[in-house]
């Protein structure tokens, strides 16, 4: 069993508000201790944030409680019980190699979810061993840090140590903890599991947590249950659209790894986007392209009906009412969702205010970038750049006569050109974590034990709107492959 440190020299300040909740949401246990841990990566901005102490992070006693060997004071570790649609297909689930030690309270007043991933089984692992591999701790955490200098609402990583023991999975291969932050891990499957455990004093128990946790303004509403769902329609409608914008294909939008805050969280088989194509799937366990790059903004309307399903107990006692409720509030995902996408492309088009024919304007150049089979980013950085001889769509007629139009409908606004230039240098990336660069890293350090590639990766990708010369060999798209790049789970 895990060890309680006497001491707090770190800044660890937990609070425990989920393990309050009724006991079949969780179940109390610590995480398995490992044999030999070894700090990887620490993420020391983000500990400062926290309020905890980085020098105390790396010493022994502080490398031991991100390994789970030691367990800070006040933590009451847990693992969280849900629910969810994998695939469509709805099973009882749970974290199987998670450990939460409790939430941090930050200088700043603000609560986090403090995770210890793969750090050993649970009562939900259904015969798995609990653990993770460095691989797949590393993606996550260059991933997550990446979305999060992107603007995007994520979860992020704290640190990754190794556990000096291997995991078996197709290969031998080293053990790692990551450690995760997050706003909540309270997830659309969790209130599925409530839901479907038929007690009506757990599923309001819950949705009053998450209305304290997530939406304190909402608690005042008339009615507080039809707040809190039109309020995770709106975080949603916005994340998805983030997602589109910069290309992000999640992988694996199952209805446990939808988090009520409006953070991305659960970075499996992710990858970004690279030329422009909507039925681009990366995920090798996707067989059919539910969770395709042009899916994603439908399957969030599918996981959000799915939550709104469980709240109807909750939204009037007449289940009529509360149906017609349920779908008043999801019919306005469509029109959040696309308001948040034509905002986020008009910005980093230039474009300041609005026109009807925007929409058709955007669309033409998406049609010529998928015919050409342009790169996503790119064509934007391009465009932002004024550069656009290494990009697939330099000398097409139906780029020029775009071209025309677009410059046109810049000179409509009253904003200059610099101004519009301005606007599209703060929405256009210049760089993304190509996924040949996120590979390299990953081989250089789980094989060779070399930090430096991943290290140099993540200095490039925590300003990617620098636009720096440094950043140039970081924007160029992988080279041609014999087969197409596929990504894994990583479990």
């Amino acid at each position: 069993m895990a060890k309680e440190t006497p001491e707090n020299d770190a800044g660890w300040r937990l609070d425990n508000s989920y393990a309050r909740l009724p006991k079949t949401f969780f179940s109390i246990l610590n995480p398995t201790p490992v044999k030999s841990p070894q700090l990887i990566i620490l993420n020391i901005p983000l500990a400062a944030s926290l309020g905890l102490n980085s020098r105390e992070l790396q010493s022994a006693g502080g490398v031991a409680a991100l390994a789970g060997n030691i367990v800070p004071a006040g933590a009451l570790p847990l693992a969280q019980a849900y629910a969810g649609h994998q695939f469509g297909h709805f099973t009882m689930l749970g974290d199987g190699r998670a450990i939460l030690l409790g939430e941090q309270l930050t200088p700043r007043g603000e609560r986090f979810d403090i995770q210890l991933k793969g750090a050993g089984r649970t009562p939900y692992s259904r015969g798995g061993d609990g653990r993770a591999a460095l691989g797949p701790m590393l993606r996550e955490y260059i991933i997550s840090e990446a979305m999060h200098a992107l603007g995007i609402a994520t979860t992020r990583s704290l640190a990754v140590v190794t556990t000096g023991e291997p995991v078996i999975r197709e290969t031998v291969l080293p053990g790692a903890v990551l450690t995760r932050v997050a706003a909540s891990h309270l997830r659309v499957g969790t209130f599925q599991y409530a839901s479907a455990r038929g007690n009506p004093g757990d599923l309001r128990s819950l949705a009053d947590y998450t209305l304290w946790r997530h939406f304190p303004d909402a608690e005042h509403s008339d009615n507080r249950y039809l707040a809190l769902l039109r309020s995770v329609i709106a975080r949603q409608a916005k994340l998805v659209a983030g997602w589109q914008l910069v290309g992000f294909i999640h992988g694996v939008m199952n209805t446990d790894n939808m988090a009520l805050s409006g953070e991305t969280i659960d970075y499996g088989p992710c990858a970004f986007m690279d030329a422009y194509d909507p039925e681009t799937v990366f995920s090798s366990i996707d067989v059919t392209g539910r969770y395709a790059y042009g899916n994603q903004p439908h399957i969030a309307g599918w996981n959000l009906a799915r939550f709104a399903e469980t709240l109807l107990p909750l939204l009037h006692p007449d289940e009529t009412q509360a149906v017609s409720l349920a779908q008043d509030a999801l019919s306005a995902y469509p029109d959040s969702y696309n308001a948040n996408w034509l905002a986020g492309m008009r910005a980093k088009l230039g474009i300041f205010n609005a026109e009807p024919g925007d929409k058709d304007l955007i669309e033409d150049l998406l049609d010529i970038m998928k015919e050409k089979r342009a790169d996503y980013t790119n064509t934007f950085r391009g465009l932002t750049t004024g550069d656009q001889r290494e990009t697939a769509l330099f000398g097409a007629g139906e780029f020029t006569r775009w071209r025309e139009k677009w410059q046109a409908r810049l000179g409509r606004q009253p904003q200059t050109a610099d101004a519009a230039n301005k606007l599209m240098r703060s929405s256009n990336p210049a760089v993304i974590p190509r996924n040949h660069r996120v590979e390299a890293a990953l081989e250089s350090a789980v094989k060779h034990g070399d930090h430096t590639v991943m290290a140099k990766l993540l200095d490039t990708l925590s300003q990617p709107y620098a636009y720096s010369a440094e950043q140039d060999e970081y924007s160029q798209p992988p080279a041609p492959a014999a087969c197409p790049y596929k990504t894994f789970c990583g479990t």
